[in-house]
């Protein structure tokens, strides 16, 4: 949104006043005099941001501006939401867009409780393993039209419009729409990212005429971007709803332009997309209830990762320890291996909740070597790697939206129809061949999914709405910040900044910052550690509700901003 001049001294004042003025700590701090070997925080600068009325945290200053506008014009969390969506899926075109999937967990004050939105789209009628082995493929294709599944966002911001808003859909959109039209000054690690994809953006016409300046280059930091047919898209969008694109003359549009590529959807896989109402899945981790959207996303690794942990003293091992990392990896191996069993709800063998038997869980904690690290686990016997924005608001009312919104890979499928002004995602990737999976490809299915907006009740009052972007690193991450709360008592900027493992594969380890000596006494109990230096540890958001106001993080990994009023 290009602000006009009697805005921009308002949202300066907005800045100053929320980043200036921060009350005590809200946790209590624990002792932490056990760490021996504390890897160094990878950024510095930033404080918990603490505000009376309202909290925005998202991966851009000018889509966390937009959604802040639209709370003080009297919209609630949700409206801001989806026009902080709408603003990200056009200054962070790699991460997100209008060709994409989202996820939200949001805690509304009308109703008391916490409710999830599936809005994943499903894969196309033509999207058989015949049909792709016919094409001349092994598997589903990691990006190109055969990855491109029905995109679901669109239908996702209207269904949480339509039940939980309170502005129209026209009304949220308006920033976006003014944005692209009028351009942007492109951010600075938005353009390192961007350029680093040049490569699969000149293999498509139109990603090339959308995204690449005089289509040879990316824009690069502080260079003006427009994207006027994405403004359109935006418009019809705003003029006819969510029907525009599932049916309508944007979906047909998508639809037409796919079929000579060799794409896999049809007019009809787009009119049946349907957003779903789901309920959430938790677990207690010392008082905290931490929530995860049900399958086919992989939430439940990071609740069985808390599960496992729980019995161990990890304030005793000390925060980025040897020790502690050690055990989170290790439960994180565990941890994964179940993900061999999530799928599309609809085609599961046995209840999800299955995966969370504190008897089962057991079995699998001890499987944990607290000195040795183990290549692989297998996943547990029962007796019948990609990119995202994450966002997180609240408002006056109480209510608290964490929202995740996705095309998968860096620029999804890598396919622009021409016109549209939006990359198309390739979450068909997440589908396997394997006829024995109850992931295997198949129409109307929808695919595994790595996104996880996530969020913490305590006594059955809504806490946080936080996330961790990043393929595998989400549940990882989620993990992460959670004990960085509850095992030493750090706030919520605290939490997000500090560094973190990712866990790449085998005895693969990545370690953000990490010192000689952590380094060799982890190598001593197995682990590969490699270099970190070129590896995505995700960006995190948080709001949290304090006993009066709010606070709110944004990750210094990413060019976001939490700021509230």
């Amino acid at each position: 949104m290009r602000c006009s001049s009697r805005h921009i001294p308002s949202l300066l004042a907005m800045v100053t006043l929320a980043v200036g003025c921060a009350p005590p700590d809200p946790l209590p701090h624990r002792n932490t005099t056990a760490v021996s070997e504390v890897t160094p925080l990878p950024v510095a600068g930033r404080s918990t941001v603490y505000a009376p009325s309202g909290m925005v945290a998202t991966s851009q200053p000018l889509a966390s501006a937009a959604a802040l506008e639209i709370l003080r014009q009297g919209g609630n969390a949700f409206d801001a939401a989806v026009a902080a969506s709408a603003v990200l899926s056009l200054v962070e075109p790699h991460m997100t867009g209008l060709g994409g999937d989202l996820f939200a967990l949001f805690w509304s004050s009308r109703e008391g409780r916490l409710v999830g939105l599936d809005a994943s789209g499903r894969a196309g009628a033509r999207m058989t393993p015949e049909r792709i082995r016919a094409d001349g493929f092994e598997g589903v294709p990691y990006q190109g039209p055969g990855s491109v599944t029905v995109p679901g966002a669109v239908a996702g911001w209207e269904a949480l419009l339509d039940r939980y808003g309170s502005f129209p859909l026209p009304r949220v959109l308006q920033p976006a729409i003014q944005l692209a039209e009028d351009g942007f000054p492109v951010s600075p690690i938005i353009a390192r990212q961007w350029a680093a994809e040049e490569h699969l953006l000149l293999q498509d016409p139109g990603a090339t005429d959308t995204y690449l300046v005089e289509g040879e280059r990316a824009p690069r930091a502080g260079e003006w971007f427009r994207n006027p047919d994405l403004a359109t898209s935006l418009r019809q969008i705003a003029d006819q709803g969510a029907a525009a694109m599932y049916g309508g003359p944007l979906g047909r549009r998508i639809v037409e332009g796919l079929e000579p590529m060799g794409g896999y959807l049809t007019l009809d896989d787009m009119q049946a997309m349907e957003p779903e109402w789901v309920t959430p899945i938790s677990t207690d981790y010392k008082g905290w209830t931490v929530w995860e959207m049900p399958p086919a996303v992989q939430g439940i690794a990071a609740l069985q990762m808390l599960e496992i942990l729980e019995p161990f003293d990890l304030q005793a091992m000390g925060h980025n320890s040897p020790e502690y990392l050690h055990h989170l990896i290790e439960a994180k191996k565990i941890a994964f291996a179940d993900l061999a069993y999530v799928a599309d709800r609809e085609y599961l063998e046995f209840p999800v909740t299955e995966l969370l038997d504190p008897g089962y869980l057991a079995t699998r904690r001890d499987l944990l070597d607290p000195s040795r690290a183990a290549e692989r686990q297998e996943p547990g016997a029962f007796a019948t790697s990609t990119e995202t924005i994450y966002l997180a608001i609240a408002d006056g009312e109480g209510n608290m939206v964490s929202f995740i919104h996705s095309i998968y890979e860096y620029f999804g499928s890598g396919i622009v129809i021409p016109g549209t002004g939006f990359v198309l995602q390739n979450r068909g990737a997440g589908f396997t061949m394997d006829a024995g999976s109850p992931n295997q490809v198949s129409p109307g299915k929808r695919p595994f999914h790595t996104l996880i907006p996530g969020f913490v009740t305590r006594n059955g009052e809504p806490l946080l709405a936080f996330g961790v972007m990043g393929g595998s690193m989400q549940p990882q991450g989620h993990v992460q910040v959670v004990l960085n709360m509850v095992e030493f008592g750090m706030d919520p900027q605290q939490a997000i900044d500090a560094a973190r493992f990712r866990h790449r594969g085998g005895l693969q380890v990545a370690i953000e910052n990490a010192t000689p000596g952590l380094v060799a006494r982890l190598e001593a109990m197995g682990h590969d550690v490699t270099p970190w230096e070129n590896v995505a540890f995700g960006g995190g958001q948080m709001v949290m509700k304090l006993d009066q106001g709010w606070a709110g993080a944004s990750d210094a990994r990413k060019d976001g901003l939490a700021i509230g009023h």
